[in-house]
């Protein structure tokens, strides 16, 4: 029988370790970064999907608005006698609505109600802080 071969020296097989593993942390970033990619892939292709969806949601809501509408005229010109003053009731309503509806929006996307004033506060209150346990 023959005899092993004689291990390698020491500095050696620490320097093929550290090979190994060096090759090993690249194929797996690698890997890691191949799953990272294909992820978002399916993540932006459902999000469009669900984009998609949500504007024919849209078209048909608003469809089914004007339809109602439509309805509520015709309901009122019952009531008052005149199509053309239904219309004008209904349509004021509506008019009415979407103003309100608007100043309220316009006012919560005020600049104002954008500032991170938690975050700024506890910004303060954490230097304030800071400045204490240095100086105390």
């Amino acid at each position: 029988m023959a005899s092993p071969p004689p291990p390698p020296p020491p500095s050696s097989s620490i320097q093929a370790l550290i090979a190994d593993a060096l090759r090993e942390a690249s194929e797996l970033a690698g890997k890691e970064i191949a799953l990272f990619r294909t992820e978002m892939t399916n993540n932006v292709r459902s999000l469009f999907v669900g984009l998609g969806m949500m504007v024919f949601a849209a078209v048909f809501a608003v469809t089914a608005m004007l339809v109602l509408i439509g309805a509520l005229v015709k309901y009122v010109a019952t009531l008052v006698g005149s199509e053309w003053l239904a219309a004008l009731l209904v349509g004021g309503a509506m008019l009415l609505v979407a103003v309100i509806l608007g100043l309220l929006g316009a006012r919560a996307m005020s600049l104002s109600n954008l500032a991170p004033t938690r975050t700024t506060r506890q910004v303060r209150q954490d230097a304030r802080a800071l400045t204490e346990r240095v100086s105390g």
